[in-house]
């Protein structure tokens, strides 16, 4: 799976209708909203906005698209394809039409709405999705140093440590080094 980096648009005329696809980085359903606001705001005299998302939350994973009054089926669902087909999450795309006088008929818009997408994702910059975890370790105070140092090596992090009779720390780690971590300090609770 993928992100993107940051917002990046592409713009393409088809039979006179402008077509602005743009690729949004999103964590959150009301991330997306607040995004889809901003562009209705700033394309005020569009015909269309039409859109979809991919969001990876600890539940799964959400997805909505949406045809924004195009025909059913023609608008949303083939800019969800293009996300789905790259396996891009935390991720929308708008497409933003303003009708050029020739109607495109049902396949042509299809086309036009994934092709769209598809030109924003290609201008965008991806990286690989990690997934994070959690992990609690209760360590002697003496383990703390090399802890500190293989995480460094397994891009992790102590996000919280409580200084008792021993240390309790609660670390994040990418998902695939939890099984290294727990080699080297096995989890107690």
């Amino acid at each position: 799976m993928y992100c993107v980096k940051d917002q990046q648009s592409q713009e393409e005329i088809i039979k006179k209708s402008r077509f602005i696809g743009v690729i949004f980085p999103c964590h959150t359903e009301q991330e997306g909203q607040q995004n889809l606001k901003h562009l209705s705001a700033e394309h005020v005299n569009a015909t269309h906005i039409a859109y979809a998302y991919r969001i990876k939350t600890d539940h799964g994973l959400i997805y909505r698209f949406h045809d924004a009054d195009e025909p059913s089926g023609t608008a949303g669902k083939p800019i969800f394809q293009q996300l789905e087909g790259k396996q891009l999450v935390n991720v929308l795309i708008a497409v933003i039409r303003y009708y050029g006088g020739i109607k495109l008929g049902a396949g042509g818009l299809t086309r036009a709405y994934g092709q769209a997408a598809r030109n924003a994702i290609e201008v965008a910059t991806l990286y690989p999705y990690i997934e994070w975890v959690e992990q609690l370790l209760i360590l002697d105070y003496k383990e703390l140093q090399p802890l500190e140092y293989l995480l460094k090596k397994l891009n992790g992090r102590i996000i919280s440590q409580d200084f008792t009779e021993q240390v309790k720390v609660i670390v994040q780690i990418p998902a695939e080094q939890v099984h290294s971590l727990l080699q080297a300090f096995p989890a107690t609770y």
